[in-house]
């Protein structure tokens, strides 16, 4: 099995050599992984991974050689839900006019129904339209049909119609390496540029080399700092959900962006920025930056891109407790105005054609929220963007 890991990841274009893989095996032998999965995935990581920029790479080679290991994170103990209620057992097609017929809740009785029924409901239910279960019209539960829902034990999207996801959900970091398109997007990210010359000396200056000889009469050699780009750039990326379908045209733009920027972070985020966001989408639970945090260590002068298909319901950018994922105490919105009142250079970069963005009720309110800074990431798009920014 360890032979066929190593080839694959040779396979998938990481750098590994014999000789690290000769010192993995030798760790194993060590017990150094303590029998843990986690333990495990870190060890094999640490000892054939040399840049950071394959960690994406690297995890799905781990995913696809190992698959079948315990799933890290969450166990079942923890799940309040009962398991079986959770298994997908049938697709139910409903007709127009059915979906017609069931009315949404809103938010706040959407809620307060489900905790109700959560404590009346004793056993598994299938179809129908008021208890949890599946294959139904119930606002509760999976594989089935309501405009507002609240989805629970579900294998991903369908009707984009959820405004409350239970289940502990996992993404994965977006691969910088990425080569496809990236130059042109260098080129687009270039208008944003303020060149300085900083750090050691160590670029010849020609110009007053060729002066300094003819006026001392031998060869004096003059050096200068390199020119750089000073311009500093805060990168928060949408991950998981609907911008599975637009993950390779962010990672060219990643890609692109930390090429170009010398001083450069990136977030991750999923659908709207709360209270905190997160560097690792691995260790997005156990290792939160919060956004408070972000605004008082980085100054104003950053430009900050926001890139995400901000499609999502209205609630999770309107509403407190409306994420999909955590219970928020405060609105998306709020979070949102507080990043822009810091960081007044700040644009959104949405990767749906423009043309649709008129039928999604959330991006018309991000675009409101963003004083109408929102473009398209196209290459026409990013320039725009740019132009906004160094304003």
């Amino acid at each position: 099995m360890f032979l066929t890991f190593f080839t694959e990841l040779r396979a998938a274009k990481i750098p590994v050599s014999l000789r690290e893989y000769l010192g993995f095996l030798e760790a194993l032998e060590q017990d150094l992984a303590d029998k843990k999965v986690e333990e495990f995935y870190y060890l094999s990581r640490a000892c054939l991974v040399k840049d950071e920029r394959h960690f994406d790479r690297f995890d799905q080679v781990f995913g696809r050689v190992f698959k079948g290991l315990e799933t890290l994170g969450q166990s079942a103990e923890e799940v309040e839900i009962p398991e079986e209620w959770l298994r997908k057992l049938a697709e139910r097609y409903l007709t127009d006019e059915e979906k017609r017929q069931i009315d949404a809740l809103g938010w706040d009785k959407l809620w307060e129904t489900l905790q109700q029924r959560l404590r009346e409901q004793r056993g598994r239910h299938q179809g129908g339209n008021k208890w949890i279960g599946t294959a139904g019209t119930s606002p509760y539960g999976a594989y089935g049909y309501n405009p507002e829902g609240i989805r629970i034990g579900q294998k991903g999207n369908r009707n984009f119609s959820a405004v409350k996801v239970w289940d502990k959900r996992e993404f994965k970091d977006f691969d910088d390496g990425v080569e496809l398109g990236v130059r042109n997007m260098r080129i687009a990210l270039r208008r944003l540029r303020r060149f300085a010359r900083t750090g050691a000396v160590e670029e010849l200056d020609l110009d007053e080399t060729i002066h300094e000889t003819a006026h001392k009469g031998y060869l004096d050699v003059r050096l200068r700092p390199e020119r750089r780009n000073a311009v500093k750039v805060l990168l928060f990326l949408d991950v998981g959900g609907s911008m599975d379908w637009h993950i390779e045209i962010a990672e060219e733009l990643f890609s692109a962006a930390r090429l170009e920027f010398k001083h450069f972070e990136h977030f991750y985020f999923h659908n709207c920025v709360y209270e905190a966001v997160w560097k690792e989408n691995r260790r997005r639970f156990d290792e939160k930056i919060a956004t408070l945090d972000i605004i008082r260590t980085y100054p104003s002068d950053y430009r900050v891109v926001f890139v995400g298909d901000a499609s999502m319901s209205p609630y999770e950018i309107k509403v407190a407790g409306g994420s999909v994922e955590h219970w928020n105490e405060e609105a998306g919105q709020v979070w949102l105005e507080r990043l822009l009142h810091h960081f007044p250079r700040a644009i959104w970069l949405n990767p749906v054609p423009q043309s649709r963005w008129g039928y999604t009720q959330s991006v018309t309110l991000l675009r409101q929220i963003f004083s109408d800074r929102m473009y398209p990431l196209t290459l026409e798009g990013i320039d725009q963007a740019m132009r906004e920014l160094v304003r």
